[in-house]
Formats: structure tokens, sequence, C-alpha cells
């Protein structure tokens, strides 16, 4: 354990450094493909980092930090877009949590202080009711013999959700309550989605939605737009966007268990980016004339992503036996605390 807690330090002394570098170079460089030149290898650096890992928790939280969302927003910052660049440079203290977090700042308007009190509580309630809960499905890992392997897999399901969240609501308080500022929500109760559409677009992993928008979705609709109708132009948009998604999937699979890609991830996507795009399709062809009722289209939409998790999302993640590495982790690290303190 003090090993990995030595590589983390390392590594993200390496990642702060190079973005100090990427928040230099920007004041002397202008933007365009000099300035993305001068940040390609940053970018680079990015993707072998977390080979240095072996631990799937730091390991996995820091590819989704430095590949899945850094490289994206540095490329959009060579150009002069995303969320990095701004009319007036962003401040260094803003512009480090910015590229390598999962938040996006909120636009300022004036809220009362009750309101945001009221927020701010029922933030940390749920935060500690799904910290409760993955304590429990940890548990409940130690019966796994006894129970339905459908059963277990359900309960990874719910293992990811809460763990994503958790980890997104940690470092939402943190920046928070070290730059007083307010942040957008990073996943917006995905359990009531109505179509793949609004999981995928408007209440799951926001954060990075966003990111892959900017820089896959409108770059491939503009490109596309003059090949086809204006209309139909989302549809190799949507398709590239799941493409570019499928593939960061096998790279993060691959940080966790080093084990050969076997493209069930990219499968996973490919499979719900013709189904969104199916669902836009008919959604233009019959334009409001009918829809599905809410109460029919919610549950038909989770039991879809449901069903494509089991059968392509986790025999990946779990083929190198990661349900009992994550476990063992959980438990080394509370051994370190308790050794530290």
């Amino acid at each position: 354990m003090e090993g990995e807690i030595h590589n983390f330090i390392v590594v993200w002394v390496i990642v702060l450094a190079s973005l100090c570098y990427s928040h230099t170079i920007a004041k002397f460089i202008p933007k365009g493909k000099s300035r993305f030149v001068a940040t390609f290898p940053i970018v680079c650096l990015f993707y072998i980092l977390p080979l240095y890992f072996t631990s799937i928790n730091l390991g996995a939280t820091t590819s989704f930090f430095i590949t899945g969302l850094a490289t994206f927003k540095l490329i959009l910052f060579a150009f002069g877009k995303g969320p990095l660049s701004s009319t007036s440079p962003l401040p260094l203290s803003t512009f480090i949590p910015l590229a390598c977090l999962p938040i996006k700042l909120k636009k300022s308007s004036k809220t009362k202080d009750v309101e945001t009190t009221k927020k701010a509580t029922n933030s940390t309630f749920n935060l500690v009711t799904k910290i409760a809960i993955l304590a429990i499905l940890i548990r409940v890992y130690n019966y796994k013999e006894n129970l339905h392997p459908k059963f277990i897999l359900f309960c990874y399901c719910l293992h990811i959700y809460f763990m994503l969240e958790i980890m997104l609501n940690i470092v939402s308080i943190m920046v928070r309550v070290v730059s007083r500022v307010e942040l957008e929500p990073a996943i917006n109760n995905p359990h009531l989605a109505s179509s793949l559409q609004d999981f995928w677009g408007k209440r799951w992993n926001l954060m990075v939605t966003n990111i892959l928008r900017l820089t896959i979705y409108d770059h491939v609709r503009l490109v596309i737009v003059d090949q086809i109708p204006r209309k139909w132009a989302p549809i190799p948009a949507v398709l590239a966007t799941f493409f570019v998604s499928g593939l960061m999937h096998e790279l993060f699979f691959y940080y966790i268990g080093r084990l050969k890609p076997s493209g069930e991830a990219m499968t996973f996507f490919l499979i719900h980016g013709v189904a969104l795009s199916v669902e836009i399709v008919v959604k233009k062809i019959l334009n409001g004339k009918f829809l599905v009722p809410r109460i029919i289209s919610g549950p038909l939409t989770l039991a879809f992503i449901i069903f494509t998790s089991f059968w392509l999302f986790f025999p990946p993640f779990l083929r190198g036996n990661t349900e009992l590495k994550l476990c063992n982790e959980y438990i080394a690290f509370f051994k370190f605390i308790s050794f530290v303190t």
C-alpha cells in the first residue's frame, strides 16, 4: 500500500507540473496548431501515467481524471475552446481543478443563503446514505457463492453507480470548500431517465458527456452537415461519439486489469449509439405525434441499460477478479489509515 501511495503522489506531482506548463504556454503561444503541438506531449503523457498503478481504485480514478477528462480538455484548450478557455485567462488555481476534475462551474446567480444551505445539507445526507449502501454491497460480496449470479451483477450496477457518484460528490465538496464556487451536478438521477437520449445526454456522467459533445459530436456534425441533410447530421455524430467512448472504456479496462482488450466495452457503446440513433430517427419521423408514456419508456430504458451491462459491460470488468481486488484494497487502505493514525 505504501508503494502505491508513493506512486500516487509522484504521478499527481507530474500531473500538476504538466498543467502548470499548459497554463503558462498559453501566455506565449496563440491558440491553434502551434499551441496544440506544444500541448500534445502532455496529452500523450496523460495516457501513460495510469500504467504506473497496480491499485484499481487509484489507477481507475487517475485514468478517469487525466486520461478521460484532462486530455480532451487540453486539446480543446489548444484551439481556444472548452471549459479551460475564457475571454480573460483563468487563474492557475481555477485552471488546474477545472482541467482534471469532473466539475463544471455554475454561472453566477443570486440565490438565497437558505436555499444554498438546504442543497448542501441534502447533498451531504445523500452522500452519507450512498456510502452506507456501498458498504452494505461490499459485505454482500462475501456471500456471493450463495446468491444468484444475476443478483450479484445487479449489485455491481449499483456499486459502479454509487462509487462514481460518491467520488464525484466528494470532489465537488472539496472544490466548493476550497474555492467557494458553486458547481453543476455531475450526475442527475439516472434512475429517472425516460429514454436513452435522456439518460446519456442529461443524466449520466454529465461532465464526460459535455466534453465528448464539444470534442467529438460538434466537430463530426459540423463536417457531415454539408454531406447529408442537416436533419440527419446528428446521427453520424452520435455514432462517432459512442465509438470514441467505447475506445476510452476499452483503455480504462486495460488500466484496471492489464488484460488484452476484448472489444465487449466497444460493442456495448456501439449498441447504445445505434439504439440512440434509432430513437432520434423515430422521434424526428413522428415529430411529436406519438409519445410513449414515461411510465413505460422509463422502465424499458433502464431494463435495456441493465441487460446490455450484464451482457457486455461487466464481463471484461470482472474478468481479472476485479471485485475481489477492490475488497482487498479497501481492507488494506483501512489498515494503512489505522497504522498511520
